[in-house]
């Protein structure tokens, strides 16, 4: 099945899956959204302070804003995250997942993938999925393996990896062993959908797949996979967050009291 315009069939999955389609809306006094190209590309300082110590995109000057290390602060905030690079490690998940879903969801509903070249997909640093990307032109391309490797790994992950660890202190260990874990995630809730729906072509697809995207050397020993279960070996430090406890593939089993025994490399 071909690609519509619109990827109506991940809209009707909505969250992670969903992705806005054609030229993003103007936003009144605020400048075009960047394509994620412009993101990967843009020089930080390490450990960029607040903005003149304003809170919201909406009150800054965005002459020379780096989006990257906005979303970091805001995750920081939102979660009362004890140290940066736990907004590091969850802005950076979040951002995975969104690229593995739209692009592993497609593979799996049409048999193609949308061209996710960084210079067509336009992000919103202050945005919530699905409003936080949208592809400017919808090009279908094969819905193999390894095509997804590299429209989001090669395309996405590598370049947002290293734009992270410019700005911030962060092990590559840690944001690999994330990108893993957002994948396995995805997987296992296509293989719900698929499940409840029948799907058994769906199901057998989504672990094809998602079994040789974890065959790469980058990922293949950040944990086990195994049918859609998967155990990393290292941690995505969420547990610092107060309150926020372990994550369902945490290679702890209880959360650490010091921050020596993290497994973040």
């Amino acid at each position: 099945m071909n690609l519509d315009p619109d990827l109506n069939r991940l809209a009707a999955l909505e969250g992670f899956f969903a992705l806005r389609t054609g030229r993003p809306r103007p936003r009144t006094g605020r400048p075009p959204l960047p394509t994620l190209a412009e993101v990967y590309a843009t020089r930080g300082a390490p450990d960029a302070p607040e903005c003149a110590g304003r809170r919201d995109y909406e009150e800054v000057d965005h002459e020379g804003v780096d989006p990257l290390a906005f979303r970091v602060r805001k995750v920081v905030r939102l979660l009362a995250a004890p140290e940066v690079r736990v907004g590091v490690s969850v802005a950076q998940q979040g951002l995975a997942a969104r690229l593995w879903s739209v692009a592993l969801g497609a593979a799996v509903l049409y048999g193609q993938v949308p061209d996710l070249d960084p210079r067509l997909l336009h992000w919103d640093a202050d945005g919530s999925a699905p409003d936080d990307l949208w592809l400017s032109r919808v090009r279908a391309l094969p819905g193999d393996a390894a095509t997804i490797r590299r429209l989001v790994h090669h395309g996405h992950l590598a370049p947002l990896s290293a734009a992270l660890r410019e700005r911030h202190p962060v092990a590559a260990g840690l944001l690999w062993g994330n990108a893993a874990s957002a994948l396995a995630s995805t997987a296992r809730l296509l293989d719900g959908w698929a499940a409840a729906h029948g799907r058994t072509d769906v199901r057998d697809r989504v672990r094809v797949l998602t079994a040789e995207l974890l065959g790469h050397p980058d990922l293949r020993d950040t944990g086990d996979w195994d049918g859609t279960a998967f155990r990393r070996r290292s941690c995505c430090l969420y547990y610092r967050v107060p309150g926020g406890g372990l994550c369902g593939d945490c290679c702890f089993t209880r959360a650490p009291r010091s921050s020596p025994s993290d497994p973040s490399g």
